[in-house]
């Protein structure tokens, strides 16, 4: 394997993902190569089913390897919500910062050993033959009750990692790269695509 698409068009997410697995021997490639690949409905009811349709419909447009992946953020308190919907938790044209404000509403006056969360990536490797490969990883952390922050996207600053004593949003590329959740689904990864 020469060539590999991420099968996203969220930028910040394609940046992260060409970091992870930028020291592999193949070129990455992103949809700004294929202007005729299709925009794939995200409406699996699991991360799995989103991750695999995704990168499944990018390599059957593109003829390419893709690899694709979808996370959801678990909140105890809310049961489990916003999950697999989290990027669209507060609608379907929200941004990250209404997602965040909607998720600190729902968790106002929830005390902080109660506002326990995680969020699990599913990664999916797809070839133009129809295989498909998958691996995930998880991050255990607390929702805060006020963003903090400025690095990272989407739910980085309001996750909250005791051990690090920090949002994900207040640690730098590289340190998030080290210990998130999608670079623990994305190490695994890596080895299959070594493999390959």
């Amino acid at each position: 394997m020469t060539d590999l698409v991420l099968a996203t068009r969220n930028r910040h997410k394609g940046e992260e993902l060409a970091a992870l697995l930028g020291d592999l021997p193949i070129r990455i490639r992103t949809l700004a190569d294929f202007p005729h690949a299709p925009e794939v409905v995200e409406d699996g009811t699991t991360c799995e089913a989103n991750a695999i349709k995704k990168a499944t419909e990018i390599a059957r447009a593109t003829g390419l390897p893709a690899v694709a992946d979808d996370t959801g953020l678990e909140v105890d308190a809310l049961d489990g919500r916003p999950g697999v919907y989290a990027a669209r938790y507060a609608g379907e044209q929200a941004t990250y910062a209404d997602n965040c404000r909607k998720l600190l509403q729902e968790l106002s006056g929830v005390p902080r050993k109660q506002r326990t969360a995680r969020f699990l990536t599913v990664a999916a490797l797809a070839g133009p033959d129809g295989t498909v490969r998958v691996t995930q990883g998880a991050l255990d952390g607390v929702i805060t009750e006020q963003p903090r922050g400025g690095e990272g996207f989407g739910y980085d600053p309001v996750f909250f990692v005791p051990a690090l004593g920090r949002t994900l949003a207040e640690l730098s590329p590289a340190e998030k790269n080290a210990i998130s959740h999608r670079a623990a689904a994305f190490r695994k990864m890596k080895e299959i695509l070594r493999g390959l």
